[in-house]
């Protein structure tokens, strides 16, 4: 009868919408059985192309990821004469890093306005080096993607792409930074290296001082750029 079919179309109906939130809540989740929960949280996974689980790399995202761009020294430690590991100096570890934050930030910034740039401490392969640098527009970061493809930094090719990744709080290990991660560089959530306050201030105001100046050239330029009139 046509009050059973209705109500069987409806049945049919919420039952619909249920699952259409249900697959929303777990989407990326350790639940979801069929995207890859590491992927999203922090844009890479250790399986790689071999994961059972699905990783859409996103049409567009704020965020650019430029996998192992950042020569991490702790990664290739120095041996002595006896074969034993040296351990680098932090001073150098420290100005090692600074001086490389610097130089991309300036390189990325060339692109558009960055709001996190933030580099991998981690020493597995799939996150070693990773740089995230997050974009205050999308179209910023596929300026970014088309700018660095086919580019080298230190001699390697940069194989730039977009990232699930936006809120780096998620993507980042409690332990580390509430106080030590017993996994160490082996985590497989986001280690991040600390940057110094002075560098931070100095990179975003050389950074909010260019684009001022830029949106100042593009309002006189639309000021002083032919009109048509009645």
């Amino acid at each position: 009868s046509t009050q059973s079919t209705w109500g069987h179309f409806l049945s049919v109906y919420f039952f619909s919408l249920h699952m259409a939130d249900h697959l929303e809540q777990i989407f990326g989740t350790e639940k979801d059985k069929v995207n890859c929960p590491f992927y999203y949280r922090v844009g890479a996974c250790r399986h790689g192309d071999r994961c059972s689980r699905i990783h859409n790399t996103p049409l567009l995202s704020q965020t650019l990821l430029v996998p192992h761009m950042y020569l991490n020294p702790v990664a290739a430690p120095m041996i002595d004469a006896e074969g034993r590991p040296v351990e680098y100096d932090k001073r150098y570890l420290k100005e090692h890093f600074e001086e490389f934050y610097e130089d991309a930030f300036e390189e990325l910034s060339k692109f558009g306005e960055i709001e996190e740039l933030n580099v991998c401490d981690n020493v597995n392969e799939h996150l070693l080096g990773n740089v995230y640098a997050k974009y205050r527009l999308e179209d910023d970061t596929d300026k970014a993607l088309k700018g660095l493809q086919g580019r080298y930094y230190a001699g390697r090719l940069l194989l730039p792409e977009f990232s699930p990744v936006t809120d780096f709080h998620s993507a980042c290990c409690k332990d580390f930074e509430e106080a030590e991660c017993t996994r160490g560089g082996l985590c497989n959530f986001l280690h991040l290296k600390p940057v110094s306050k002075s560098l931070l201030k100095d990179l975003y105001k050389e950074q909010r001082k260019k684009y001022k100046e830029r949106a100042r050239e593009r309002q006189r330029e639309r000021f002083l750029r032919p009109s048509f009139s009645r």
